[in-house]
């Protein structure tokens, strides 16, 4: 009698040999899976031996399975290069000018631009200059040099002393000094508030010395002060303008937008006038001074 190995029978529910057990085709069934270790991929999850159902789903991967927010869409090269050619450009400044607002009309950006026209202003007042300063240089050529049948220098001095000045050489050197080189300066338009300021000390004293050859106020008689009111009147404008743009003063602030330091100047001319007239000469110009 021959030994035979033992057969081990096949146990109950056992599959025949290459055939998948029946967990394993009820894990196929189940997961649409076949049965693999736990081990081969790390994002499955080792079963809990018992003690709890087993995770065979896959973890999520996407934004959209973990229901996240994608964000905003991050343009390519391409696409930034496109758009930056696309962009306006600006010469002269990184920001570009503001326009003007939903609903709002373009008339005050008119109106603006028509303030800053000054159209004949700067012509007007440099002939306004040219007559005044002219007229200065005049009467000073004439106390300086006897030009234009002048008195010259020594008549002007014996003048001036005649005429109740003291000091009478100072008093020559002060008014020649504010009429010629106040003239000059005023026709050039260069340092106008001081130019305007020396003319305008000149001509009140002149004024006040007329006023008060004889009793009375002296306008309209022949030897009046009608030239000397108005000499004074535009030199006051000539601070309070500006010399305009036709001038050396041309960039200079007082040129074309005077403030209050020509305010300033004007009020300094007229004390230097009354202190002047108060020191070489004395007295109320409008009652009569001799």
């Amino acid at each position: 009698m021959s030994d035979k190995p033992n057969e081990t029978s096949p146990s109950a529910g056992s599959a025949p040999k290459g055939e998948p057990s029946a967990g394993a085709q009820e894990a196929v069934s189940t997961t649409g899976r076949g049965v693999s270790s736990p081990y081969d991929s790390p994002t499955e999850q080792i079963p809990s031996m018992g003690k709890g159902p087993e995770l065979s789903k896959d973890v999520p991967r996407t934004d959209d399975e973990l229901g996240l927010d994608p964000g905003p869409e991050v343009p390519t090269v391409g696409e930034q290069s496109s758009a930056a050619a696309a962009a306006p450009t600006y010469a002269y400044a990184s920001i570009p000018p503001a326009g003007n607002s939903p609903g709002e009309s373009s008339r005050p950006l008119r109106r603006r631009d028509a303030d800053n026209r000054r159209g004949t202003l700067d012509l007007g007042l440099f002939l306004l200059r040219v007559v005044v300063g002219g007229t200065f240089i005049y009467h000073g050529l004439q106390k300086l040099a006897g030009w234009f049948h002048g008195p010259g220098l020594d008549g002007t001095r014996d003048m001036m002393s005649n005429g109740g000045w003291d000091h009478a050489t100072m008093s020559t050197v002060l008014v020649i000094a504010g009429e010629l080189g106040g003239g000059v300066l005023l026709v050039l338009g260069l340092a106008t508030p001081l130019a305007a300021g020396a003319v305008l000390a000149v001509i009140l004293d002149a004024w006040a010395w007329k006023q008060g050859m004889l009793p009375g106020f002296q306008y309209k008689v022949t030897t009046g002060v009608e030239l000397e009111t108005i000499l004074a009147g535009t030199a006051a404008v000539i601070i309070l303008t500006g010399p305009g743009r036709l001038s050396f003063d041309r960039n200079r602030g007082w040129a074309i937008r005077p403030s209050f330091g020509s305010f300033a100047v004007l009020i300094l001319a007229v004390a230097a006038a009354v202190g002047t007239w108060l020191w070489l000469h004395g007295g109320n110009p409008l009652i009569g001074v001799g």
